[in-house]
Formats: structure tokens, sequence, C-alpha cells
């Protein structure tokens, strides 16, 4: 069942998206990549090769429709990168840092072939254990600090297993990369000086009787591209062998070139390739040059160990070498986070990552693969390095990413950004946050500016949910015998102040926007609610729901979820509220037995 439900959804949305008539060729082609002819004018040797890329789909564990390109002939051997024992040296990262004088020589070189890497087993997969939030009582904890989200990773990680036909893991599913991977329409700000509107609203909960939903939603400003500063870029690629698979390097390479077709003549782009060791493929090169970084991708072929480490000290390096002050200086790391060779401790990679982003270089992290994909590493690297985390599922992914939110991708509009909710004890006996388990900040570091926090891109939504219960209603705990009197009645009809720290790129001294949230902002019913929060809540009700979360109460159902969603869909130019309603109607038909 699942696999006809799996079939008819692809046709379904393909046809839909490139008007093609349902059952045919779901690949969304890429431009025809370069010849070898080009590419050997230019001293790369490219090897011709089928587009053979086609998802691999397993049901029930079980791999089908597999198809992987035809092995290459081996290129010729690349000459050596000759250094000395102290250059060597150089190279070595320790700890968190790069020691001596880090040194990137831009050479191109061939990725040497490599005999097939072991077929990885499918229970490695890895992703950060987070204890979900408690309840808590406002008058004991009213201050509720986190740092903004706005990843999408486990968004399309959980859509890859259930159109595989298995439940993602508990820990995969992060609630609030569910909810951020859509546009919710807020209203834009007009002012870049001030770069963030807020969103607020207020709805019963779906799955409690007693206690209510507060949406909360902040949208960046979206910098005209003609207005928007040049890229710096080095992409830092993963040729081992884990990342060998259609859905691995090919896909990657693919991505890349989306990304490289965006590219304007003031843009740079340098590439590092890393397996057992590191090297750069391709010296900074400005974006007039596409075919050049087209033909730099077209040489790169998987096999060997994962010096990920090493590979990072080298693009981090290059990146800073050819560091400009008035561009925006990222490294784009692709690769399944499988790093066995080198640094490979995640948190020794958070320490490392962590002293680069001082430098001022932003870090993009996009996973690829499955089986052995390491999820841990992913977060660690992107919470830490200044930067941002997705999951490339597919080519339609891909295109998502680098084409339709590239400026939403690349170009930071703010730093640091946190939000802050004060709860006002008179109107709010309880609060539960929704997700952002490893986002959570202490009270105190709101004001810190030296505490590091998310980073929004231009355009980029952040939106953040909580389940609050009124005063007076019926709480999760009895109240204490002799605990605090009950609060005095303050702050009018203000159930909430809202409060959004960020500073500008480049800039040191943080900045404020505040809000009070009242009673005003709230619908008698959901179905009441405006459209932003009826998704919003549909899409935390999903994820909670693939949790198993204990708080969502067993009479709120796959089938409400989709009746919700379908109320509150709205505007779908990309068909992913579309593709979101098929999740939930595959989720429900798999795991209907014992579940609503």
């Amino acid at each position: 069942m699942a696999h006809r439900l799996r079939v008819l959804f692809l046709t379904t949305v393909v046809a839909a998206q490139t008007g093609a008539p349902a059952g045919a060729r779901s690949e969304l082609a890429v431009s025809d990549g370069p010849t070898p002819e080009a590419c050997a004018a230019l001293g790369f040797q490219v090897q011709p090769t089928a587009d053979s890329y086609a998802a691999p789909r397993h049901f029930g564990g079980v791999a089908a429709s597999q198809v992987y390109p035809a092995p290459l002939a081996p290129p010729p051997p690349a000459a050596p990168i000759a250094r000395s024992k102290a250059e060597v040296q150089e190279l070595v990262v320790t700890g968190g840092r790069i020691g001596g004088k880090a040194r990137a020589e831009p050479r191109r070189v061939v990725a040497p072939v490599y005999q097939a890497y072991p077929s990885q087993p499918m229970d490695t997969e890895r992703y950060p254990n987070a204890q979900a939030n408690p309840i808590k009582r406002v008058a004991d904890d009213p201050v509720s600090t986190f740092s903004v989200d706005v990843d999408t990773a486990a968004y399309s990680n959980v859509r890859r297993f259930l159109q595989d036909g298995q439940r993602p893991p508990s820990d995969a599913v992060r609630v609030e990369e569910l909810v951020n991977y859509f546009d919710y329409g807020y209203a834009r700000p007009e002012d870049r000086a001030t770069p963030f509107s807020s969103y607020v609203a207020l709805a019963p909960s779906p799955w409690s009787g007693e206690r209510q939903i507060l949406h909360v939603g902040i949208q960046g400003f979206d910098v005209p591209r003609a207005e928007a500063p040049p890229l710096n870029l080095v992409f830092l690629i993963d040729t081992s062998g884990s990342m060998m698979g259609p859905d691995r390097l090919p896909l990657a390479q693919k991505s890349l070139s989306l990304l490289i077709e965006q590219l304007r003549p003031q843009d740079r782009v340098a590439m590092v390739a890393y397996a057992g060791s590191a090297g750069a493929v391709l010296a900074p090169t400005d974006g007039r040059q596409k075919l050049k970084m087209r033909c730099a991708l077209g040489v790169l072929q998987a096999g060997g160990s994962t010096a990920g480490g090493q590979g990072l000290a080298l693009a981090y390096a290059l990146a800073r070498q050819n560091y400009d002050p008035k561009a925006v200086n990222r490294v784009i790391l692709v690769t399944d986070g499988d790093f066995n060779v080198g640094i490979a401790d995640p948190s020794k990679l958070k320490d490392f990552v962590s002293d680069q982003r001082k430098s001022g270089v932003y870090l993009s992290v996009y996973g690829y693969g499955r089986g052995n994909y390491n999820d841990t590493m992913m977060q660690a690297l992107a919470q830490n390095g200044n930067g941002t985390a997705a999951y490339v599922d597919s080519l339609q992914e891909a295109r998502k990413l680098f084409r339709t939110d590239f400026t939403k991708s690349l170009f930071p509009i703010a730093d640091d950004v946190k939000i802050q909710i004060e709860f006002n004890p008179a109107q709010v006996s309880e609060y539960r946050m929704i997700g952002y388990e490893t986002r959570l900040l202490n009270r105190e570091d709101f004001n810190n500016d030296q505490v590091d926090a998310g980073e929004v891109g231009a355009g980029a939504s952040v939106t953040a949910l909580y389940e609050i219960t009124p005063a007076g209603a019926k709480g999760s705990s009895d109240p204490l015998r002799y605990g605090r009197a009950a609060p005095a009645t303050g702050g009018g009809g203000e159930l909430a102040f809202l409060k959004i720290r960020y500073k500008l790129p480049g800039q040191a001294k943080s900045q404020l926007i505040q809000r009070p949230i009242t009673q005003a902002q709230l619908s008698p019913t959901l179905r009441a609610a405006p459209e932003p929060t009826q998704w919003a809540v549909a899409v935390a009700g999903f994820g909670q729901k693939l949790k198993r979360d204990p708080r969502v109460s067993d009479a709120f159902g796959w089938n409400d979820i989709l009746s919700l969603a379908q109320s509150g869909r709205g505007a779908d130019p990309y068909g992913e509220r579309a593709e979101f309603v098929q999740l939930v109607r595959l989720a429900g038909g798999a795991w209907a037995a014992g579940e609503n």
C-alpha cells in the first residue's frame, strides 16, 4: 500500500508542478552538464555519464528501484600536492582552532578512483537526543528564551522516511523544523534598518480541551537581489566512499549546479574536496565562469575514508585567505556527516567551528544520503558555526533550497537572533514550548551579546508555538499548599510580552524589538483563527504525533490533522502544502492500527 501511495504521490506532484501528465518521467532535469571536450580545454578531465539519478526507495527496509551510475574509467592520476613537514603541521586541527598559519593553495585535481565503499547498514543513522520541553508553571518560571531556528533538515528527512514506508525515529522529528519549512505569508517589514515584523495569534488547542495555542512569528526583510552584497563562497564537498550512490554525490553535484546558475559576475566560488585527505579543486572564480565551476564539479568521484575535519580546516583557511568584508563569506558543506578520519567527535568539531565563526565566515550544511546519515554531526556544525542546516532528499528539494529560497539560504539580514517571552501570571498559569529543545537559552543569555544564536536570511521567517493554560483553568499539577500566594491581577489584558533581539550583520551590539501579547489576539475557535495559525498548528500536531508525544491527546488523530490542514491550507504556489497533506495521509494510513 505504501508503495502504491508513494508512486501516485510522486507522479501527481511532478505533473502539477511541471505540467507533465501523471506517469511521465519524474526527474526534474537540471540543465545539461558541460561536455568533456569543453572541460578538457579548461584543464579538467570529466568523464561522460548518463543521467542516472533516481532516489532510492525503501519499503519496510528493502531497497527498490535503485539506479547507480555506470563505473567510470579511471582518469590519469593528478600530480601530488607536495608539502613540507612544517606545512602539513600548519593544517592540523587541534581542538577548536587551526594551529599555526593555515594555508590554502588551490590546485586543479582529479579525484582518485577508489574501490567501492561498503554499503551501510540501515541502523547507523545518528540523531541528537533531546528531551521534550516540560510544562512550566508561570509562577515559578515566567520567562522563556530561545535562539531562532530557520533550519529545515528535519522536514525533508521525515518526508524521506514516510515516502519510503518507514516511521521516522523520534529524535529525527524536530517539530520546529517541520513548522519552519513553510512560508506563512507574514507581513514584511518595510525598513531594512528594522529587519523584522512580528505576528501573534491565539486559539484553542485542538488536542487539549482547556488549553490554548500561542502562535508567534517573525518575518525578515527581503533584500532585493540587485542590492544583495557579493558572495564569497567555498564549496566543501565530501567525496568519500560513503557518498557513493545517486542520492549522495551525484545529487550534491546537481544541487551545487543549481546554485551556480544563480551567481552574478561579482560573486566568487572556490572548491575543496575531501576523502582520505583534503585538496583544493578550484581557486576563487568569479560568477562569469560558470562552465569552469561545473567542470570542477564534474571531476569529482566518491571513494575512500572521510577526513571531514581536515576538509573544514582547509575550507575555512581558503575563505579567510580570500575574505571580503563587503561580501557574504560562507563555507557550503555537502556531506552525509559520516566523518571517520581525523576529527570525528562532534564535540571537538563544535569547538572548531565555534572558533571559526569569530572570523566572520558563515557555514551552511547540506545533508545527503540515507542509512549512515549523521544528523548529530550536522546539527553540531550548523548550530555552532553561525550556520544553517538542510537535508536534500531529492532534486526537487535542491531546487527549493538553491533556486526558490536562494536569498533566504545565502544572504543573512541578522545574526544572533533571540526571542524572549514573559508570561503574565495573572492571565497564564502554565506554558509548554513546542519544539526548539536544542535551541533553548538561559534567561540572562538574552541580553548577553556574547552568546551565539541563529542567523536569519533575507525574506526568511521564524515561527514558534506555545501551549498555554489560562489562569483559572485546570493545570497539569495541583497548586502548592504552602506555595506562593495567587498572583495579583496586573498587566491589564496582557497575556505576555514579546522581545526580539538581533544584530545587523557585522555589528557587535544587538538591537531590540518588543510588543505586548493581549487577549485581542484570541480567536473563539481554531477554525476561526487566521489561516497561518491553523496551518502551523496542523504541522505541529503532525510532528508531535510522529514523536508519540503523550501531551497530545489520543482523541486528536491523523484525520483531525488532515482536516485542520485542509482548512488552513491557503495559497500554495509551489505545491508544498499539497505534499504535506499527502504525508499526513501516508502516516495515517501506515499507522492507523492502534492510533487515530
